[in-house]
């Protein structure tokens, strides 16, 4: 866990709202999202559970200043892959920036992945519902249809849970490099050059 703390060693507010979300991922990873309660978070941080209300209302409130920033970035990532000019090239772009983002984010993908909590938080919100199912679509796209849906959850399953375990000998580059020929084997697309 990172510890974001200013200085001269006292948390400001900023610090300690980020300390609350490292700590909330912790438990997260141990526990689920649905098992962590505010109570634990605090208890964890030795806060009381009013100094936790001050920066999040409720663990849905935390959670959403968790994935934001992921959301968006996957938002701009499907912008980017949309504008390639064949299915196949808008398909590895997704791979490659999801692959890419998923290294850089090792903490937090294999502790979304799956969970029942997370799925049922962005259904609820259906202009991040939208961008995933449009993420899915791209990577879909040199096999349309269910097959190459299913194909694409495969692959972005299989990367959000990859990148949480330890793999001797891969630095991220290197793993990243794994993750997207996996992802081209899996969704049919010829090894090429990775796009950035």
């Amino acid at each position: 866990m990172v510890s974001r703390r200013n200085n001269g060693g006292a948390a400001d507010d900023g610090s300690t709202r980020a300390r609350l979300m490292d700590v909330a991922i912790e438990l997260f990873r141990k526990h689920s999202v649905a098992a962590t309660s505010l109570q634990m978070i605090s208890d964890e941080l030795g806060f009381t559970k009013s100094a936790i209300y001050h920066h999040f209302r409720t663990r849905d409130d935390l959670l959403g200043a968790i994935i934001e920033p992921l959301i968006e970035r996957v938002a701009e990532l499907t912008e980017h892959a949309a504008s390639q000019r064949t299915p196949r090239s808008r398909a590895d772009r997704m791979l490659t920036g999801y692959a890419a983002l998923a290294v850089a984010n090792r903490d937090l993908f294999p502790v979304f992945s799956g969970d029942p909590a997370v799925v049922d938080f962005l259904r609820a919100r259906p202009e991040w519902a939208a961008i995933v199912r449009r993420q899915i679509d791209l990577l879909a796209g040199a096999d349309p249809g269910p097959r190459g849906q299913v194909k694409a959850a495969i692959v972005m399953a299989g990367i959000a849970g990859a990148v949480g375990l330890p793999f001797d000998g891969l630095d991220d580059d290197a793993l990243r490099a794994e993750l997207i020929a996996g992802g081209r084997r899996m969704l049919g697309l010829r090894a090429g050059r990775t796009l950035s």
